[in-house]
């Protein structure tokens, strides 16, 4: 008989292509990543000059009018590429960047105006803009939010030294030296930042490689946990009940073993780790939610269950080293936001890079959360109908 003659065979070439297209789908948020509402943060101090004939004119005012308004302008997505919120002070917008509200602040000094007047007198002082830039939130969106800021601060030294040149050219041409220097760069750029990622971290993706063997070693301690208990035999729930709490308990150790073991074997292969208990305890917690959430899922679906949390990884992990602003709104509200393991990667930003200690109040809590509920349906997974104890009960009442 030809092996071409059996169907699975024949249909072969379409089940592969079907795969290699689904599988496809991953590559999308990375083929044309673009921020869209980048939240920045912006602070006016400027106090501004009354200048005769005008009144009270505020420079920085002006400025941030003509920034926010060529960064609001929709891009291909039809959303703006910027989101500013205004704050009232440094203070503010400095909690807001530890906080992860905002991957930069604007901030123009109180004297930004009273110096702009300035620029066109024999001694000129060039008015200052403060950029600070939030690393630990997302590196690639901290980069993004510093470059168009930049940019927009250089565009604007062009126009101001095109109109200080022409201005200077009327009165004679002749410049002393402080007029020269000015000239460089009649606005000065002070840029600042915060939660920096440091060295040997990934380019802030430290927490997104330690997910990866994670996640895959919590997928594997549940099967063969799985794969045991079905060789038992249960008649009654309570012998169910009672390997499901040898099934959490033992999880418990194995999880306190992953948790230091990565610790150390990231440690070991060069990874910065500055808090080695606190990440072994956080990736242990991890490692103890994954693999119960995913033991309670199996518990009631059998193996069968295991393809969804593969697919979990595989369109997963691409996505948690983008900012949210940065992909596209279906990723972003569908799939980003239902990923459990973006928990962790937070808790982690939060203790490598913003000087954290753990805290249930935050990530963490979601991930023991996650523990508890999957605690409970492996628990109810209990009183599920086993065909092996239907079939203990006919032998028993034919005997």
């Amino acid at each position: 008989m030809s092996i071409f003659k059996q169907k699975l065979v024949a249909l072969l070439p379409i089940i592969v292509i079907a795969i290699v297209f689904i599988f496809s789908l991953t590559m999308i948020p990375s083929i044309n990543p673009h921020p869209e509402n980048l939240p920045i943060a912006v602070v006016n101090e400027d106090a501004g000059i009354d200048i005769p004939g005008q009144g009270l004119v505020n420079g920085g005012e002006k400025l941030l009018e003509g920034m926010q308004s060529a960064l609001s302008e929709k891009n291909n997505g039809g959303e703006p590429t910027a989101k500013w919120i205004t704050v009232d002070s440094i203070e503010t917008a400095t909690q807001g960047l530890n906080d992860k509200k905002y991957y930069a602040a604007v901030v123009i000094p109180n004297n930004f105006s009273a110096n702009q007047a300035t620029l066109q007198t024999t001694a000129p002082e060039s008015p200052k803009v403060q950029i600070y830039v939030s690393q630990g939130a997302n590196m690639t969106a901290a980069n993004a939010a510093s470059q168009l800021l930049s940019g927009m601060i250089d565009g604007l030294n062009t126009q101001v030294r095109t109109q200080l040149m022409a201005g200077l050219e009327q009165q004679g041409g002749s410049i002393n030296l402080k007029q020269a220097a000015m000239l460089v760069s009649p606005i000065i750029k002070e840029v600042t930042t915060l939660n920096p990622v440091g060295t040997n971290s990934g380019n802030g993706n430290g927490p997104v490689t330690l997910f990866q063997p994670l996640w895959i070693g919590s997928m594997i301690g549940a099967v063969i946990m799985l794969i045991s208990k079905n060789k038992l035999k249960f008649i009654k729930p309570k012998q169910k009940l009672l390997s499901h709490v040898a099934h959490v308990l033992w999880g418990v150790l194995i999880s306190i073993i992953v948790g230091y073991g990565l610790t150390w074997f990231a440690s070991l292969w060069g990874m910065n780790i500055a808090h080695f208990n606190q990440t072994a305890i956080l990736l242990a917690s991890s490692y103890f939610s994954f693999f119960i959430m995913i033991s309670a899922v199996l518990s009631w679906t059998g193996i069968s269950g295991m393809g969804f949390f593969a697919l979990f990884l595989f369109f997963g992990a691409p996505l948690l080293s983008f900012a949210p602003e940065f992909l596209s709104s279906f990723y972003r509200d569908y799939i980003y936001s239902w990923l459990p393991m973006r928990f962790m990667v937070e808790s982690l930003k939060d203790l490598f890079y913003f000087g954290k200690d753990i805290s249930i109040s935050g990530s963490t809590g979601v991930l023991l959360s996650i523990a508890v509920v999957g605690i409970l349906v492996l628990f109810s997974s209990s009183f599920k109908p086993s065909r092996k104890a239907d079939v203990e009960k006919a032998a028993v009442s034919a005997a």
